[in-house]
């Protein structure tokens, strides 16, 4: 198994457009109802990479397995320490590590750049495998909201689960 990590780029568009739409249509890691375009994960991509956040690919064996970026957690200023992961893995890629690798360095470059929590917000306790990832890395659960959401025709609970990044709350972050 070779698996390589890397930035997105736009080449990435279509393949993590077509990752999106299955589980917007299928699954309920997100409450997006409608499929965005190619256009759309474009556009999202750019404002994501210009305001600094990282994003990156895994391949697995040459084929594209996944994605994984960070954003922000709130808008409010008081959260501008704060992330916010978002991991998608391919379903023929999943359960071979790639989820943790991509995790992992979005940690590492989050970290790197000063940031100092990282939230997951998972749709469905019933989400085993994203709970358990990020457990594996160290986050913890701090609530679930119950029926937050809905989709396919039922009421949906969300899972909030929490990491610190470098030294956390333990002080203060450089340029307040």
């Amino acid at each position: 198994m070779n698996l390589t990590l890397r930035d997105a780029t736009p080449a990435d568009i279509p393949a993590i457009t077509a990752l999106y739409a299955d589980e917007v249509r299928e699954r309920v890691a997100t409450y997006e109802y409608d499929v965005p375009d190619e256009a759309e994960m474009a556009r999202r991509m750019r404002e994501l990479q210009a305001a600094g956040y990282p994003y990156f690919v895994a391949e697995l064996d040459g084929a594209f397995a996944g994605y994984a970026y960070a954003s922000s957690y709130r808008s409010r200023i008081g959260y501008r320490w704060t992330v916010e992961d978002t991991v998608y893995i391919a379903p023929a890629a999943q359960g071979r590590g790639v989820g943790k690798a991509l995790l992992a360095r979005l940690i590492d470059s989050c970290e790197a750049k000063g940031y100092r929590q990282m939230v997951a917000v998972i749709g469905e306790p019933a989400n085993g495998a994203s709970v358990a990832l990020h457990q594996r890395l160290g986050f913890r659960t701090v609530g679930v909201f119950h029926g937050l959401g809905r989709k396919h025709g039922r009421w949906l609970d969300t899972v909030q689960m929490q990491r610190a990044l470098g030294s956390g709350d333990r002080d203060a972050p450089p340029n307040e």
